[in-house]
C-alpha cells in the first residue's frame, strides 16, 4: 500500500492497483496457458476446434474431475487422500455385484455411494481418533479397499447394466452436444465452490491448513471438519465409480487404477498448496481442463502416451516452482489467494 499527499498536506493510503493483483493470480496464468494451448493445438490439428470433439474430450477426465473437488478441500486443510481410486473401485464393484444379484440398478447405486461414504468415514476416523497422518492412513486404505474389490470379484468383469443407467456415462443433454458427465461435474462445482469460498466451514478449512494447532486452541472442531472432508471424498469417489460403470457398461476390480496421482496433479497444478492453507476451486477447474486440453491435443497429433506423461509431469513441476518465484518477486505475497 502506498501513501499519497492530500490537499491538506496529510497522507492518505492508496490501495494497490487491481490489475497487477489479477496478473499475479495463479488462475490468470492458467487461463493464459489454456488459451495458448488452444491456439497451438488448433494450429497443429484442424480437428481440434470442432465443437463436438471439444465436448467429447471432457468425458475422458470427468470422473477424475469429480474426485478433484473434495481432494482440493482435503489438501487445503493440510491433509491428503491416496485412497480415492481404491474407494472408487470398491464402490463400483459393490454396485455391480448387487446389480448382478438382482437389485434394482438405482438401489445398487445408492449402496455403492454408501460404501464410498463409509470408506471416507473410516479414513477420517483413523486420522482423527488414532492420530495418524492422513498420508499413512490413506496409503493403507489405498491397498485395503483395492484388495477388498479384488477379493469380491477376482478377475471377473461385471456388465449388463441397463440403458437408463449407462446414459449417465454415455449420454448427452437433450438437443445439445454437452455430455451428461460434463453436466454433472459443472453442477457439482457450484456447491463445492460455495462451500470453500463463501461459508464459515470453508474459512475454517483454510485456517486448519494454515495452522491446525492454533485452530484447536481457538476451539475449532478440527476433527469433525476433517471427518466431513474425508466422507465427501469417499462419496465423490463412489459417484465417479458409478459414472465409470455407466461409461464403460462394465466394471472390474482394477477400475480407476492410478486416478489418485492424476487427481493430485490437477489439484496442485490448480494452485492448491500441497502444504495446505491456500487454493481455489476455480484454479482446480482450470487445471483440469488444461490437462484435458493438452492430452486431447497431443492425442490428435499422435504423441506417444509416454511423452504425454512427461509433458504433464513438467507442467506439474512448473506449477510448484513458478508460484514461489512470482511470490519472491512480489515481496512475499501469495500468488494464488483464497
Amino acid at each position: 500500500m502506498t501513501m499519497t499527499p492530500t490537499a491538506s498536506g496529510r497522507t492518505a493510503a492508496r490501495e494497490p492497483s487491481i490489475l497487477p493483483t489479477l496478473l499475479l493470480r495463479w488462475e490468470t496464468l492458467l487461463i493464459v496457458l489454456l488459451l495458448l494451448g488452444a491456439v497451438g493445438n488448433a494450429y497443429l490439428s484442424e480437428n481440434f476446434l470442432d465443437v463436438t470433439n471439444l465436448f467429447n474430450m471432457t468425458v475422458d477426465f470427468m470422473e477424475k474431475s469429480i474426485i478433484a473437488l473434495p481432494m482440493a478441500l482435503i489438501i487445503v486443510s493440510g491433509n491428503i487422500d491416496l485412497s480415492v481410486a481404491s474407494t472408487l473401485a470398491l464402490s463400483a464393484i459393490v454396485m455391480g455385484v448387487l446389480f448382478q444379484a438382482g437389485w434394482n440398478v438405482w438401489l445398487a447405486s445408492l449402496a455403492g455411494l454408501a460404501v464410498g461414504a463409509l470408506a471416507g468415514l473410516a479414513n477420517g476416523l483413523l486420522v482423527t481418533r488414532v492420530r495418524l497422518p492422513s498420508l499413512v492412513v490413506t496409503l493403507g486404505t489405498y491397498a485395503l479397499y483395492r484388495g477388498l474389490a479384488s477379493a469380491i470379484v477376482g478377475d471377473e468383469a461385471l456388465s449388463g447394466f441397463p440403458d437408463d443407467f449407462t446414459t449417465i456415462g454415455q449420454g448427452y443433454l437433450p438437443g445439445t452436444p454437452v455430455p451428461v458427465p460434463l453436466a454433472i461435474f459443472l453442477v457439482l462445482v457450484v456447491p463445492f465452490a460455495l462451500l470453500l469460498h463463501r461459508t464459515s466451514f470453508g474459512r475454517l478449512v483454510y485456517a486448519i491448513g494454515s495452522n491446525e494447532e492454533a485452530c484447536r486452541f481457538a476451539g475449532v472442531a478440527v476433527d469433525r471438519i476433517k471427518v466431513i472432508l474425508f466422507v465427501l471424498a469417499g462419496l465423490m469417489s463412489a459417484l465417479a465409480g458409478l459414472m465409470l460403470n455407466a461409461r464403460f457398461g462394465a466394471t472390474r476390480a482394477d477400475v480407476g487404477a492410478g486416478f489418485e496421482l492424476d487427481v493430485i496433479t490437477a489439484v496442485v497444478l490448480g494452485g492448491v498448496d500441497i502444504f495446505g492453507g491456500q487454493g481455489t476451486i476455480l484454479g482446480v477447474v482450470l487445471a483440469l481442463f488444461l490437462i484435458g486440453e493438452l492430452r486431447f491435443g497431443m492425442s490428435l497429433n499422435n504423441v506417444p502416451a509416454q511423452v504425454q506423461t512427461i509433458a504433464i509431469g513438467l507442467l506439474l513441476i512448473l506449477a510448484i516452482i513458478l508460484p514461489r518465484l512470482l511470490r519472491a518477486r512480489s515481496g512475499g505475497r501469495r500468488v494464488a489467494s483464497a
